[in-house]
């Protein structure tokens, strides 16, 4: 039995994920952007062992998610499950930061460094991540013409990146990102092919799974089959300049282990 903390846990993916880790019989601290929806979480899940709160859009309220989920733990693995998909206007958080970079990137950045290396990670990205490209010199689109597909498919690359750049830096960490499939999801929309069983199944397996396919680091999965990610995510000089415009956007929150 694992103790395990999934972020974006109240709906969708992130909802099926703890579902089945807790049939499992693990024991699963979840995360809700409000207290009405972690309630609704606790009620449709009652073997959940705890939902923490807070919005993934605030970088304070980040910082109170790592807090309340340290005490939950300590874990034996992290799914970053949250996240916002492009459509729409772009948007500017309180922090100043564009909002799909802020809550898909930013976010799972901050609490990796604050809730520290556990077992194993599992950040998830999309298959649009595999044609995106990076500007780190505009990461927030304000030189750009918007284009919330593009910043959508960015942040995608931005979480194999971390994914990738974990895993060297915690070398006792399986550190792995997932593309999840196009999935019925609110995000998804109703003519996704996909089931959220489906959806779930991926990080299911690499967060309990002893298959020696399952125990591996710095790599990228679908349908539990190993993918070539977008080449560019294996760059490590790409990794670690991401990892440095995360930090100064953050205030210096750094990952533990990196220069």
């Amino acid at each position: 039995m694992s103790r395990i903390f999934v972020t974006g846990s109240t709906d969708g993916v992130g909802k099926k994920t703890v579902e089945m880790l807790v049939a499992q019989g693990h024991q699963v601290v979840g995360h809700a952007r409000t207290d009405p929806r972690a309630h609704e979480l606790q009620s449709a899940v009652p073997g959940v062992s705890a939902v923490v709160v807070g919005d993934l859009e605030s970088l304070a309220q980040t910082t109170d998610v790592a807090d309340q989920a340290r005490e939950e733990g300590p874990y034996d693995v992290v799914v970053h499950n949250a996240g916002i998909g492009g459509g729409g206007d772009r948007q500017v958080t309180g922090d100043g930061y564009e909002r799909i970079f802020q809550v898909n990137v930013l976010a799972p950045y901050v609490l990796t460094c604050l809730l520290g290396p556990p077992a194993r990670l599992v950040y998830l990205t999309s298959g649009l991540h595999e044609t995106a490209t990076l500007n780190l010199d505009d990461l927030h689109f304000q030189d750009r013409r918007w284009d919330g597909m593009d910043a959508y498919s960015a942040s995608k690359l931005c979480d194999v990146l971390l994914a990738f750049a974990v895993a060297r830096h915690w070398p006792g960490t399986f550190s792995n990102a997932v593309d999840p499939g196009w999935i019925k999801t609110r995000m998804g929309g109703p003519g996704a092919p996909g089931t959220l069983d489906e959806g779930a199944a991926t990080q299911v397996w690499l967060a309990t799974s002893d298959d020696p396919a399952a125990t591996v680091t710095g790599r990228y999965f679908k349908n539990c089959r190993q993918l070539e990610p977008n080449p560019l995510a294996r760059d490590v000089s790409l990794q670690e300049d991401l990892l440095r415009a995360c930090r100064a956007m953050t205030g210096g929150v750094q990952l533990p282990g990196a220069s």
